[in-house]
């Protein structure tokens, strides 16, 4: 059995053993170093937070039978997508599938924003009042599902190879978890890292009750996609310790609870946060 083969017959395990890896490394982070104290209690949210990437979990394996990698095998053995009708190298394969999705990714979190019904699904994310590593995890299971499907259609589309569908599953879950984090990274170094990855200062931003920070920072792992499509915002108005996260229509924790986050598209206030409701600057806002 080839590297490969190794690698896709074990895929499920390899991906939760990163997950587990990358969770209990930043979330000790977080306690090392934190940035910011929290507001809300901390078992509450992980409760709601862990369940509901629970229930996430469970609807894909019942609704969807494969993962990506599936679709992925199956396109390179029919021969379907660009990367498959061409003669480029594995690795090049490999390196371009993932730059590729992050983008498709980074599109579709665009279209979560710009469009008020699929907005509705993922305020769900936006509502936590704190940020930390579960907050990387929580999505409503109709916006996973409906994540999924783009997906496979990215990955039919590209060709893209069964080890580079897994390389960016395990890279987009790890940032998601990392750039979520309640974790201190020095100013200086900062600046750095964030020419390579999304750090949790930048995508921090994203997280802020003003919609015009809302609306930016849209990047899960690389960072370079915010820069070149305009919606890279440096640092909050207000700081990072006098910034306020989350929703203005959700502040109530006890509103919050995993019950209410699953039907909170369908009986929760839109607010002005889809970019085509955009709100004003900070003078106007009501934080």
């Amino acid at each position: 059995m080839t590297v490969t083969e190794l690698v896709l017959a074990n895929e499920p395990l390899i991906r939760f053993a990163f997950f587990i890896g990358i969770f209990a490394a930043v979330a000790a982070a977080e306690l090392l170093a934190p940035r910011r104290s929290l507001t809300t209690s901390k078992a509450s949210r992980w409760f709601a937070n862990i369940g509901i990437v629970t229930i996430d979990t469970i609807v894909l394996r019942l609704i969807f039978s494969g993962a990506a990698v599936g679709i992925a095998a199956a396109a390179q053995q029919e021969g379907w997508g660009l990367l498959n009708n061409t003669a480029a190298p594995h690795w090049f394969a490999v390196v371009a599938s993932v730059v590729f999705l992050d983008f498709v990714i980074y599109l579709q979190h665009v279209m979560f924003h710009a469009v008020p019904a699929l907005w509705r699904l993922h305020m769900m994310h936006h509502a936590d009042m704190d940020i930390d590593v579960t907050t990387g995890t929580r999505f409503h299971p109709i916006e996973i599902l409906l994540s999924m499907v783009i997906k496979y259609a990215a990955v039919v589309v590209s060709g893209a190879p069964p080890v580079g569908v897994i390389l960016f599953e395990i890279l987009l879950n790890g940032t998601a978890m990392f750039n979520h984090g309640n974790v201190r990274i020095p100013l200086g170094i900062d600046r750095v890292v964030r020419l390579f990855v999304v750090t949790p200062d930048m995508h921090r931003v994203h997280h802020s009750v003003f919609p015009f920070e809302t609306n930016s920072n849209f990047g899960f792992n690389h960072p370079w996609w915010d820069r070149l499509m305009g919606t890279y915002r440096a640092q909050p108005t207000r700081g990072h310790m006098g910034m306020t996260i989350g929703l203005n229509q959700f502040r109530d924790p006890r509103e919050l609870t995993l019950p209410k986050l699953l039907i909170m598209p369908f009986v929760g206030p839109q607010g002005s946060y889809a970019i085509n409701r955009r709100g004003g600057r900070p003078e106007s806002e009501q934080a």
